[in-house]
């Protein structure tokens, strides 16, 4: 019968568009499903946060959501036991209606709040936020990226709250990314299964092989184009390591691998290859290549003051073979985004002078 189906043109084309009639109606009434439940599950924790308030006991509010807990199981069933409660009420703390609303307008589930909330920082919550909404993250991937201290290693945590801020409000308004959302001080590619000891030669050859998880780590709308590709100056050979397109930049991306600490004279090397793609491969639409050295080894002060002039198309950042422990990272993080964040302010004020 299908056969059929397909061989009659007009009763193929119904088909069709009886299919999309149906799909479409599945997804408005799955987005409706969604804002209704997160909404429901906020509303119930900011009447049952507005009674705690009100009695001003921690022991009583205890209590009174355990019975509340009870109660309600018995009416609706284990769906609103004890946990779920606590979850609301962590809701209505954390998130204004207005936020909830805008999360569900752009498909984010319960789910991923409550992974949200998790999240102490309010300007890392709206960054993983955006995040969500632009890349499409399942909640899978965005446990993941708070996990790996995503936001931390981001170029956007480095400067101030109030750069963030606005920042933040450009990506909301126009719906497209910033490169300071896109790079990092730090990436882990464990993925490769590299050995103590090896080449940048073995570098390379690894992230070819495992390129589709590279390509995660990187982030989403990285397009690999090219290795080794050769340019030619003075009729002297270079060979870039490793060529991408990121798609919601509209840029090319030059990655070069390095052993070791970085050193002034890559960035040197690194302003040729986009200087040239600048004038040889830019298409038109395209913004001006950027690029990205990664170095095994990190020296914070370069990588910082190279990842916050915003007048340099050239990031630096250090990678990892190896996972590092989770608490040491946060610490190295968090003072680095504390020296960033004083460079920064003391640039814009030699600036202003």
């Amino acid at each position: 019968m299908e056969k059929d189906l397909i061989q009659n043109p007009k009763e193929q084309t119904l088909y069709v568009d009886v299919c999309q009639i149906i799909d479409t109606a599945r997804t408005r009434i799955a987005s409706y499903l969604n804002t209704e439940i997160c909404m429901t599950n906020w509303l119930v924790g900011k009447r049952i946060k507005e009674d705690i308030l009100f009695n001003e006991r921690a022991e009583y509010g205890k209590q009174i959501v355990k019975h509340l807990s009870e109660r309600l199981s018995v009416r609706y069933g284990k769906g609103w036991g004890y946990e779920k409660l606590k979850h609301c009420i962590r809701a209505a703390y954390v998130f204004s209606e207005d936020e909830i609303r805008y999360a569900t307008r752009t498909q984010l589930t319960w789910t991923h709040l409550r992974s949200l909330m998790g999240v102490t920082d309010e300007l890392g919550r709206s960054f993983y936020m955006e995040m969500c909404r632009i890349e499409h993250w399942d909640t899978r991937t965005l446990d993941r990226k708070i996990d790996e201290l995503l936001y931390e290693r981001t170029t956007l945590s480095r400067k101030p709250e109030e750069v963030i801020k606005q920042e933040l409000k450009q990506v909301k308004a126009t719906n497209q990314l910033l490169p300071d959302l896109v790079f990092r001080s730090s990436y882990f590619l464990d993925m490769l299964g590299l050995p103590d000891n090896f080449t940048e030669k073995d570098l390379e050859a690894s992230i070819l092989n495992q390129i589709q998880q590279f390509i995660k780590e990187l982030g989403t709308d990285f397009a690999f184009i090219d290795r080794q590709k050769r340019i030619t100056v003075d009729a002297v050979d270079y060979y870039m390591d490793l060529l991408f397109f990121h798609r919601g930049l509209r840029r090319l991306i030059v990655i070069d691998l390095k052993l070791g600490k970085f050193k002034p004279e890559y960035e040197g090397q690194m302003m040729l290859y986009l200087r040239y793609l600048n004038r040889n491969e830019r298409k038109v639409g395209e913004e001006s290549p950027i690029g990205l050295i990664l170095c095994s080894e990190g020296n914070t002060e370069h990588i910082e003051y190279l990842m916050l002039d915003e007048d340099s198309p050239v990031k630096v950042a250090q990678y990892y073979t190896q996972l590092p422990d989770k608490k040491i990272l946060s610490e190295k993080l968090h003072r680095a985004i504390a020296i960033a964040k004083e460079y920064y302010t003391e640039q814009k004020l030699d600036k202003k002078e």
